[in-house]
């Protein structure tokens, strides 16, 4: 079965996010006052193979960890859909 993940990875809450706030005085010098707190992060898109959802799981999970998030700094968040 196919498995399309959906992983979204932001800094974790304890750290400064310099291009979040970079962005918000972008916004304020535009005029843009509605907005406060700005974080960025990344958006990843996965197509997995495997046998079970549990099975796409782990591997999403084992990827995220070994590769895509920098665990010291940032969290991570998946959402799996079958194709």
């Amino acid at each position: 079965m196919k498995f399309l993940a959906e992983i979204n990875v932001m800094p974790q809450k304890e750290i400064l996010d310099p291009q979040g706030k970079a962005v918000l005085i972008g916004l304020q010098n535009l005029g843009i006052n509605q907005v406060d707190g700005v974080r960025i992060g990344k958006h990843i898109t996965l197509t997995v193979e495997a046998a079970s959802e549990a099975e796409a799981n782990e591997v999403v999970t084992n990827a995220c960890k070994k590769l895509l998030a920098n665990l010291i700094m940032e969290e991570f968040e998946f959402t799996l859909v079958a194709q």
